[in-house]
C-alpha cells in the first residue's frame, strides 16, 4: 500500500457511517501510529465524539474559509506559506492518528476561488499520510461538494431498509459518472446491522457495485454508543470489530 491513500465512507442518515469510520481509525491508527488521517466532512461533526477527542470547533476547515475571506492580513499571511502547511495549523492531534474538521455548512455566497483553494491544500495533505478515512455527510450531497476530488475507495452504508438502498444507489450513480472533477476507483457497498432481516437481492445488485463486508447489530457497540463512550475503547469481543476489520483487509489489498 502506497502513500495517500483515500477513502471515503458515506450513505444514508443514521446507518451507522460515523460508527464504522471511527472503528477504521482506531485499527489503523494501531497498526500505523502517526501515518492516519481522519476528515470529518459531516457538518455534524459526529466523528471527535466516537473517538473521545477533545477538539476546538473553531479550528475547522469552514473557519478557515471565513478568515480567508473576511481579512487581508490572513489572507496575506496564508499566501506566504504552502496550504498544505496551512491547513496543518487547524489538524487536531489524538493517539496514533490526526483529525480534520470540515465544519459546518458554508454561508449563502460564491466562495468557489476559496474553496477550491482550501481543497487543493486538503490534496496535498492526504499525500502526507498513509491512509485517509473521510468520514462524509449523509446522501449524494457530499459527492456533488466534492470535498476530495480523488478517492480510492468510496464505501457505501445502508441497512437493509429499501429507502436506505436507494439512497446508496444514488450516492453511487453521481460517484461513478466521473463528473466534475471526481475520480472514484472502487466503491463498495457495506451493510449495516444485519439481523435476520436480509434485503431483497434485487435491491442489492441495482445499488450497482459489490457488497463488501456485512456488519451484524452488536449489542456491545449499541450499548457504548448509548453510554457516549469512546469507540477506541470497544472490546475485542465486540462482533463489530471482526467484521469491519474484514471490510478494511478488502480495502488495503487494492
Amino acid at each position: 500500500m502506497g502513500k495517500g491513500k483515500t477513502v471515503a465512507i458515506t450513505g444514508k442518515g443514521g446507518t451507522g457511517k460515523s460508527i464504522i469510520a471511527s472503528l477504521m481509525v482506531t485499527m489503523l491508527a494501531k497498526r500505523y501510529p502517526g501515518e492516519v488521517l481522519a476528515i470529518d466532512a459531516d457538518s455534524a461533526m459526529s466523528l471527535p465524539y466516537t473517538l473521545g477527542i477533545q477538539v476546538d470547533p473553531k479550528k475547522t476547515i469552514t473557519a478557515m474559509r471565513r478568515s480567508i475571506v473576511g481579512y487581508n492580513d490572513v489572507k496575506k499571511k496564508m499566501n506566504d506559506r504552502p496550504m498544505r502547511e496551512v491547513i496543518r495549523d487547524i489538524v487536531h492531534h489524538g493517539d496514533g492518528f490526526d483529525l480534520l474538521l470540515m465544519g459546518r455548512p458554508e454561508e449563502p455566497g460564491c466562495y468557489c476561488a476559496v474553496n477550491d483553494l482550501l481543497r487543493h491544500g486538503m490534496d496535498m495533505l492526504v499525500q502526507d499520510y498513509r491512509i485517509s478515512i473521510v468520514d462524509g455527510e449523509a446522501g449524494p450531497e457530499q459527492i456533488n461538494r466534492r470535498v476530495l476530488k480523488d478517492l480510492d475507495t468510496l464505501l457505501v452504508v445502508s441497512d437493509m431498509s429499501a429507502r436506505s438502498l436507494e439512497t446508496a444507489r444514488g450516492i453511487v450513480k453521481i460517484a461513478l459518472a466521473n463528473e466534475n472533477g471526481i475520480s472514484v476507483r472502487k466503491a463498495g457497498l457495506v451493510l449495516n446491522r444485519v439481523k435476520n432481516d436480509q434485503p431483497l437481492q434485487a435491491l442489492v445488485e441495482k445499488v450497482g457495485v459489490p457488497v463488501v463486508g456485512s456488519i451484524p447489530e452488536d449489542p456491545i457497540l449499541n450499548q457504548y454508543d448509548r453510554e457516549g463512550r469512546s469507540l477506541r475503547e470497544l472490546p475485542a469481543e465486540a462482533v463489530s470489530i471482526a467484521a469491519v476489520e474484514s471490510i478494511l483487509q478488502s480495502v488495503l489489498a487494492d
